[in-house]
């Protein structure tokens, strides 16, 4: 039957329901998850991208600074004087634990020599430049190992009281393995025989990889003493007196449970 001309045909209209409050317990709670994951994701890419972007560009103009203070080529070697005996020995002190440790390390190792030796740089201020061709490595190296002024700055840290570079003694060294440069990241690809070299205002020094110990405890202080050895692994490092030169690093990668240790000999002549 056809509805008559005017006539209103009823419209029937379903209104929303209340939603139910467990509903917006889960929605709140699913907004929760995603919030904290992208500020999750933000940390991650702060920690492993950016600090690696500012960290790489500080220690690249340290390199530079560096280099044109020196005014001279970093391909043209100085000469190498012959390494003095050091005769002074102090207590050693335990290898950082963290990344490694957050705060300088004192009395490693020995004394340097004050016959020739190169001058006395300012806590954390760069002195040298450390090159590994094997992993595309070129970095300053500061002394001290404290995370916030040397390690942080994408520097390689050298240990308060060790040795001088090219020095009789053990020149010990901290780098991190990941994060605000890495410059040790791919520490554990060397191999014995590697060449490493040690640029000062004075003297270029070459030191030639001769032993690795692939993992130690964080504070096995003998691998970084003036005659290397490890406590924890006494079949690894040296019984005699010699111009050392040892990388430490945190190990396996994205931990600091154990440490890398490489250690090099003086290349005399080099």
């Amino acid at each position: 039957m056809r509805a008559r001309v005017g006539q209103r045909i009823p419209v029937v209209v379903q209104s929303r329901g209340r939603r139910r409050p467990g509903v917006r317990l889960l929605w709140m709670g699913a907004e929760t998850v995603v919030t904290c994951g992208v500020v999750l994701l933000l940390l991650v890419v702060h920690q492993l991208w950016w600090t690696n972007q500012q960290a790489r560009a500080e220690a690249r103009q340290q390199v530079h600074a560096l280099e044109r203070e020196w005014g001279i080529s970093p391909s043209v070697p100085a000469p190498v004087p012959v390494p003095v005996a050091e005769t002074t020995s102090v207590p050693p002190a335990p290898v950082p634990s963290g990344v490694p440790s957050g705060e300088p390390a004192s009395g490693v190792g020995s004394t340097p020599p004050t016959r020739s030796a190169p001058r006395a740089p300012t806590p954390s201020a760069a002195f040298a430049v450390l090159r590994i061709p094997r992993i595309g490595l070129t970095a300053p190296v500061a002394r001290g190992v404290s995370k916030r002024s040397v390690l942080d700055k994408g520097y390689v840290g050298h240990y308060p009281g060790t040795a001088a570079p090219g020095r009789t003694g053990n020149f010990a060294l901290a780098g991190h393995r990941n994060t605000h440069g890495e410059p040790f990241r791919y520490l554990d690809r060397l191999a014995e025989g590697d060449e490493i070299s040690v640029r000062t205002r004075d003297a270029t020094y070459t030191y030639r990889v001769d032993r690795i110990l692939s993992r130690t405890a964080p504070r096995d202080v003998g691998v970084i003493r003036a005659v290397p050895r490890s406590l924890v692994q006494p079949s690894y490092g040296y019984d005699a007196p010699g111009a050392y030169l040892t990388l430490t690093t945190c190990t396996p990668e994205f931990s600091s449970a154990y440490r890398l240790v490489v250690w090099a000999k003086l290349v005399p002549g080099r």
